[in-house]
């Protein structure tokens, strides 16, 4: 088995730690067992994150490999996802894999992403709420979230997973072609997850354990307000009453 594997890094005022999170991620890429692009989605940024980004690729040379796209205006986390999904699906990848750019997921893991892949399933999340998973200097208020979300939503999306809110994921670039996402913001997790549902034959997970993010590092973090949760859990809502296996 042969398969080309697209990483998506949304990246929005991330001057910060754009060098950094690159040159920890693509060392990675070489160890993997197929051929990989890392694709850094520029939402608009109005600090240097381009410029950075821009000489990096250059010096790389081989696009194939590590490329960027932007946008010219700041549209979105959901938005630079749609446009990562859209160039791995114009340009022949098999897999999309979504990472956030601030190393909370670590790409020691893709390996585990990979041996998934080979196995054939079709959509793969990572997950702290298994063996091996857990999370790291994450203050205790996010974890309460995250946990009672994802008892909520676990029980409501009634698939075979643990942490349905985790964004650190692969999708089969055929359950992305059916998906007709809307959101903008960090609920377009909840909604993919929501029509991947009746799509997907396959799910399945592997552990990670996820790390704080320091303070004051670029605008592509969760945020914890009460819209986000409301429309995150109708996406469960909707799983639950319609949006049962075929």
């Amino acid at each position: 088995m042969v398969l080309k594997v697209c990483i998506i890094i949304p990246m929005y005022n991330e001057e910060a730690i754009a060098k950094s999170s690159i040159e920890t991620i693509l060392p990675y890429l070489e160890t993997l067992p197929y051929s990989t692009t890392l694709l850094i989605v520029n939402d608009g940024s109005k600090d240097r994150t381009v410029e950075i980004v821009r000489v990096m690729v250059d010096k790389v040379g081989d696009k194939s490999r590590f490329t960027m796209v932007s946008h010219n205006r700041n549209q979105g986390y959901g938005a630079g996802l749609r446009t990562g999904m859209r160039y791995a699906i114009d340009n022949g990848y098999d897999y999309a894999l979504f990472m956030d750019s601030d190393l909370t997921n670590h790409p020691k893991y893709l390996t585990l992403f990979y041996d998934k892949m080979t196995q054939g399933c079709e959509y793969i999340k990572a997950t702290r709420y298994t063996k091996g998973g857990g999370m790291e200097g994450v203050a205790f208020k996010r974890r309460m979230f995250s946990r009672i979300g994802n008892m909520v939503g676990g029980f409501l999306f009634q698939l075979p997973l643990t942490d349905v809110t985790n964004g650190f994921r692969a999708v089969k670039a055929e359950i992305l072609k059916q998906l007709h996402l809307k959101e903008n913001g960090f609920p377009i997790i909840m909604e993919e997850l929501c029509q991947a549902k009746r799509l997907a034959r396959s799910f399945c997970e592997v552990p990670y354990i996820l790390t704080d993010r320091k303070a004051g590092q670029g605008d592509t973090h969760f945020p914890y307000t009460l819209r986000t949760m409301v429309t995150y859990l109708c996406y469960a809502l909707i799983a639950f009453f319609y949006g049962r296996p075929k």
